[in-house]
């Protein structure tokens, strides 16, 4: 997995889907009027690249910091998706955990729950993820 030893750019926000037991991990965010929308959406834990960062470790920190998981397997690259932003690139990958995913930023999200695959809610952030993953897992 190449993509992960890359550097990443202040567009490219690394992002995890961590599946168990057939279901999928989603954290329903949201986002005010002063950001760039005023809406809440279901969304996979990641996030931007800091100066310097690969993308696996932007990949890591993002996900301990949004839900406290330290302790996970790459899988495999999904794809790079479009970001909800223009010109934001979205580095997808499937992980594994044994850890329990815990709220850790709920000024940004209400709550993590595990969806059954087939049940990843239509109000997602980005419909080309959702339905690749709808069609693809």
């Amino acid at each position: 997995m190449d993509t992960l030893t890359q550097k990443g750019t202040e567009k490219s926000c690394p992002t995890a889907v961590f599946l168990r037991e057939e279901k999928i991990l989603s954290g329903l965010r949201h986002y005010t009027p002063d950001k760039w929308k005023a809406i809440s959406v279901w969304t996979f834990p990641g996030g931007r690249c800091d100066l310097g960062e690969t993308i696996e470790e932007t990949l890591r920190r993002e996900v301990a910091e949004e839900i406290n998981i330290t302790e996970f397997h790459i899988l495999c690259h999904l794809g790079d998706f479009p970001g909800a932003k223009e010109g934001d690139t979205v580095p997808l990958f499937l992980c594994s955990t044994r850890q329990t995913p815990k709220l850790m930023e709920p000024e940004k999200f209400s709550e993590w729950k595990w969806f059954p695959v087939q049940e990843l809610p239509e109000n997602f952030i980005n419909q080309d993820i959702r339905k690749h993953i709808l069609s693809h897992l």
